[in-house]
């Protein structure tokens, strides 16, 4: 059986020259003036009448705008289509103390907006990896009505496997362009159903800690640590006077791309042995808050604000789609998953006694804290697992290193230093 899903591929740009990255910076804060226009007009008819417009009344009067012509016509309209979503859900929360859509701005500055370019707004070239995004009318010159943008797709996805490209998106990725690919894709589900969980703990130290109940894996971060280290030195020590140099901008460049090539080998391994060990369902825990709870100091905020775990979670999400596995994303700071013993249930910040360690006063299970937090994950899609979980797989994981020389996730016996 075939199933037909969504999926968003992610590609840096690999032609980021000057006039690439000028006239992509010009459609994405034209974006943000017609987000502005638009959420002026809704401002003046809102108070005016007491009632918001609709998408379809607001893309009829913005049409009469000049900046309306700056992006492409199907690309101005996704931009209203935006703005009357997140009013719509503003709207629903019925919330008296939640804001209303606000202007897009950084102090005078327009922010780079992201720019969606639908069926005639783009023309795809996967044999040559590159791909045309069209200007607005305001925006064309005497060079070229178009931006050519060739990109990297990096070793985990390819587009020529892809039947329907739906979409492009140029997104500022708050240091430089990637594209967006929004494509249909066949899934086949034939082999779908496993009958084991998994639970699933995300981390800094540990990039990723897995449960399936009677086996546990360790994915420790260090390769992606020395990599963070590497090139952010890199970037410190040639900062120009006049902004980054040459080299901090490749230093960042370079740092993103081998994150992103991490995190999909990362998210590929951990989906197949999950496929391997007949799973059925994941339990991937979302720290979805965690950035906003507490003051990790200086360095660990740093560490903190370079954590992509958002990138992982949909990584991890859409590689199991395509095996037919399940994903259930769990809050973590409800459940406590890091504080709890598995085993017994009691809670208390003194059983983590160091850093990697979790030893329960009340029932004396040992364990790995993290491995001990994905079996806890693990349970809200298993209320009562028949095991033992005091059997020893809490503290001795099987652990898997990133193989720097091959690009994949081996075990630790097998994987090169």
């Amino acid at each position: 059986m075939d199933l037909v899903t969504t999926r968003t591929i992610t590609a840096s740009l690999t032609n980021d020259r000057e006039g690439v990255v000028r006239d992509l910076d010009s459609l994405g804060r034209s974006g943000s003036k017609i987000w502005n226009v638009a959420r002026w007009t809704i401002g003046r008819i809102w108070d005016h009448t007491g009632e918001i417009p609709g998408e379809g009344p607001l893309k009829s009067y913005m049409k009469t705008k000049d900046c309306w012509k700056d992006l492409n016509a199907q690309s101005s309209q996704a931009i209203v289509e935006e703005l009357a979503g997140a009013f719509q859900s503003w709207f629903e929360q019925d919330d008296p103390d939640a804001n209303p859509p606000g202007y897009r701005k950084h102090g005078d500055q327009r922010p780079r907006s992201t720019i969606t370019f639908k069926e005639d707004g783009f023309k795809l070239d996967t044999k040559h990896q590159q791909v045309r995004l069209s200007k607005g009318k305001n925006l064309k010159d005497r060079w070229a009505d178009f931006i050519l943008c060739e990109f990297d797709t990096g070793p985990d996805a390819h587009l020529t496997d892809v039947e329907d490209v739906q979409q492009v998106r140029a997104v500022w990725n708050g240091q430089q362009w990637e594209l967006h690919f929004v494509c249909k894709v066949d899934i086949d589900a034939t082999d779908q159903s496993g009958e084991k969980t998994a639970g699933i703990d995300l981390g800094i130290c540990n990039t990723a800690a897995v449960s399936v109940g009677d086996e546990t894996l360790l994915y420790p971060g260090n390769a992606l640590k020395e990599d963070a280290h590497y090139f952010r030195q890199a970037e410190y020590e040639t900062e120009g006077e006049n902004g980054p140099s040459n080299r901090a901008e490749w230093a960042r460049r370079k740092k993103s791309r081998r994150q992103k090539h991490f995190l999909h080998a990362l998210s590929k391994d951990i989906v197949e042995q999950c496929a391997d060990r007949d799973v059925g369902t994941i339990a991937l825990g979302h720290p979805k808050n965690i950035r906003d709870e507490t003051d990790w100091g200086r360095h660990g905020n740093k560490r903190l604000h370079d954590w992509a775990f958002k990138t992982l979670l949909s990584y991890i999400e859409y590689k199991a789609e395509e095996r037919g596995i399940e994903i259930e994303r769990v809050d973590e700071a409800s459940l406590k998953t890091s504080k709890t013993c598995c085993e017994c249930g009691t809670e208390a910040d003194s059983n983590r006694v160091e850093r990697g360690l979790y030893v329960c006063a009340n029932c004396e299970l040992v364990a790995n804290s993290d491995l001990n937090a994905a079996e806890n994950i693990r349970a809200t899609v298993t209320p009562s697992p028949e095991m033992d979980r005091s059997n020893g797989c809490l503290a001795q994981p099987s652990v898997r290193l990133f193989d720097k020389s091959t690009g994949r996730f081996a075990p630790q016996e097998q994987a090169r230093p």
